[in-house]
Parts: C-alpha cells; structure tokens; sequence
C-alpha cells in the first residue's frame, strides 16, 4: 500500500522521547540499591557478630533482644525510605514513561497518514518540538505556558532542562559544585562514555586555587582528586603541577591556556554534551531537525533555477540564493528568504524513482493526470491545468479546464505559458516516467 503509515521513520526522532525519563528511573533505582546495599550490609553484618557470639560465648538475652530490635529498626527504615523514594519518584517517573509509550504506540493503529487521528497525533508532536525549542533557547516560561495549554506537561523535558539551566548558570557563576554532584549521580554511566568532564571540573578546580595563590590548598586537592587520574591524564596533570610555579599573567602558552578564563565557557559546552549523550538527546533542536530532514527529500537543483520553480514546492519559496557548495549572492531580508534558503544547508534529495510535477498546478503528473511536451520548446505540463493560471496567458477562459479543453475552445491550440509558443494539441507528445 502506497500511502502506508511509515512507522519507522517517525519513530526515529523519538528514541529521546522515552529514554530521558528511562535514564531518570534509572537514578531511582541506584538510589534504591544503594540504601538496599548499606542497611542491609548493616544488618547481616549485625547478625554474623549475634551469631558468632552465640557459639563462641554466652549472650544474655536483654544483648541478643537488643540486636535484633536494632536490626528490625534498620530494615523499618529501609522500607520507609524506598517507600518514600518510590511515592516521590519512582511512580511519578513510571507514569511518564507509560503515557509516552502509549502516545507512541497510537501511530501503530493509524493507517494512513491522512487519518484524521495521525493529524492529531502529529500536531502533540509539534507542540512538543516547540517546547524543546524553547527550552534549548533558553525560553522557559514560554515552554512551560505551551506545555500547560497544550496539556502535554508528562510528554516534555522541562525538569531535565530546568536541572542543565541550573548547572550552567553555576558553571557561568565558576563553581563546579553542581556540575561535580551531577557527575557523582551519573558516574557510572558517564565511565562507559569515557567522558573526562568530571577530571576537567577537578582540574579547573585546582587551576583556580592555583589562580588564587592558594598553593598548598591546591596541592592537597590535587593529591585527593587529581591524581588518581594519573593512568589517562598523566601529561595534564604534570602541566598542573608546574602551574603553581607560574603567575597567572604568565605569557606562556600552555600555562596561559590553563589560565584563560575562556576555559570556562568550554566547560559548559562539554557538560550540555554529555548530559544530551547521556539522554541520547541531539545536540540541535528536534524542531530544526525535522525541517533538515523535510528540506532534504525535497531539495532539486531545479528549485535553483528561477525558470523552474514550483508553486507548491517549500524549497522552491522565497528567495532560494544559491545551492549548498556555491557563494550565496541573495542580498533578501531574512523574513524574504524562506526554506530555501534554509535548505542550502542539507544535501540534494536522491530519489530512486522519478517523479514528475507540474509546473503550473504543481501536481504530480502520473498515468491519470499524464505529461505533455511541447514539441518545440520540450516544456512538459499536466494534462490538467488550472483556468487561474492558464487565463494569465490565454482570454476567454472561466473555468477548470483541461489542456484538451483549451484547445477545443481556441481552433485545437495550446500556448505555452512560459515560451508563449503556440501549437495544436495532436502536437503535444505524451511523456513516459521511468
């Protein structure tokens, strides 16, 4: 079936989608294993020492009651606080991750995408591009209004990027303290993605005890944070040794590199890349994406040519410029320049079969609606064209016709809109899509 759904290909934009709130109920989990793993240890270590002294030596009664009360109020404690963990979080998270699995899986009953419900569900989908637009950019009251409009809250990120806000406004402030507690949080993972970030917060650190000409504060935090680094980061770490014989206005290069406070702004960049990693988030906004995707299967040279534009073609819109590759001499306004010029970005289309569209109408022309070439100037049309566009070139016109009913109309002639040449329809040769 020709117009079949391509469930595919939608869904691959929305691997994000259900893997952030998938890496959130992942941290509720460490969190509950790490309380499993330390009161626990706790408890069994509490009944080894009961059970050794019990063999070993006599225990009174009041000593052995008071180690099993201990331990029974050790795993009441327990319960409590998974129990309070998973009501504050866990179920929360479990919930977000099941209204988006079921938003996804709506598409998998819709046939076609003209469906009316495919309409619907692609309008959420726009809604909540939009909203990660606006929280990339920065824009997160008006993300939280869209989302709280379009009753969408459970199927966007507003509380990760609320945390990446809150982390790199500390990074601008220079403190790493958040950054670094986010790293503690995410440290296995953040291992299996070789990221350095944690040993360029450390290092960064250590640079601005070094900055502040706290020598041995410096010395000591590099001992407890930097040097178990030495396996991977064994040159770095020479390099911030040295820096504590070196002024901070020093004009050497490695050591003004260390210095600059430029390093700052980098860090940044590097958390927000690992945080989007870590959530298999895309480095651009799904928003932008998706039009790169969209202008690329529709991108031709031919929308490149003024000669050859489509009416209905986004490519073709505006003030196109030149292709991707060549010196663009578009001197248009920005609101005049349309997709076109946004899709000089992305590569041409490459379509295994040809599709052929009218120049006038813009319909596809096809065995129902076939191609006609002029016989002098090869211009090719639909057979059905439209009395608004053919009446700027031909009088007498009021209504759809077709390129057949024109010539019946004027003698068995047809005029070429573009040519203006003239010739009698048995002319027109008939064109084969292959």
């Amino acid at each position: 079936m020709a117009n079949k759904l391509n469930v595919d290909g939608v869904l691959l934009f929305e691997q994000p989608f259900v893997r952030v709130p998938y890496e959130n109920y992942r941290k509720v989990f460490r969190t509950s294993q790490r309380h499993v793993e330390r009161d626990l240890k706790a408890v069994q270590a509490t009944a080894a020492d009961l059970a050794k002294q019990s063999s070993s030596t006599s225990v009174s009664s009041d000593a052995a009651i008071q180690s099993i009360d201990a331990m029974i109020s050790t795993v009441e404690n327990l319960k409590r606080k998974l129990s309070d963990l998973q009501e504050s979080s866990g179920k929360p998270t479990q919930d977000v991750i099941r209204e988006r699995l079921q938003h996804l899986a709506t598409i998998e009953t819709i046939p076609t995408p003209s469906d009316p419900e495919f309409g619907r569900w692609a309008d959420t989908r726009l809604d909540r591009w939009l909203v990660d637009w606006a929280l990339r950019n920065g824009k997160e009251k008006t993300a939280r209004m869209i989302a709280k409009e379009k009753h969408i809250e459970t199927l966007v990120d507003i509380d990760l990027f609320s945390d990446i806000k809150r982390i790199e406004s500390a990074l601008g402030r220079h403190s790493c303290t958040e950054a670094l507690a986010w790293c503690s949080e995410n440290k296995t993972a953040l291992r299996k993605m070789k990221s350095t970030l944690e040993f360029d917060l450390r290092l960064q650190e250590y640079i601005e005890l070094a900055r502040a000409g706290r020598r041995q504060e410096a010395i000591d935090y590099s001992k407890k944070y930097i040097a178990p680094w030495h396996e991977t980061h064994l040159d770095q770490i020479q390099q911030a040794i040295t820096l504590l014989a070196v002024r901070p206005d020093t004009s050497y290069g490695r050591y003004k590199r260390l210095y600059d406070p430029a390093r700052w702004p980098s860090l940044t960049h590097s958390f927000r890349l690992a945080i989007y990693s870590l959530n298999t988030l895309p480095t651009e906004p799904l928003l932008h994406l998706s039009l790169y995707a969209g202008l690329a299967s529709l991108k031709l040279p031919a929308c490149y040519a003024p000669a050859s534009k489509n009416v209905d073609c986004p490519v073709c819109d505006g003030d196109v410029g030149t292709p991707s590759g060549s010196a663009s001499t578009s001197t248009s306004t920005a609101g005049q320049l349309g997709f076109g010029k946004l899709a000089e970005e992305v590569p041409f289309s490459h379509h295994a079969n040809s599709t052929i569209v009218c120049y006038i109408t813009g319909k596809i022309m096809d065995a129902d609606n076939m191609p006609l070439a002029c016989p002098d100037t090869g211009y090719v049309y639909s057979r059905e064209v439209s009395v608004v566009i053919w009446k700027l070139f031909v009088d007498a016109m009021d209504e759809l016709q077709a390129m057949e009913e024109m010539s019946l109309k004027n003698d068995g002639v047809v005029t070429c809109p573009r040519s203006k040449a003239t010739c009698k329809f048995s002319a027109l040769r008939r064109v084969y899509i292959s």
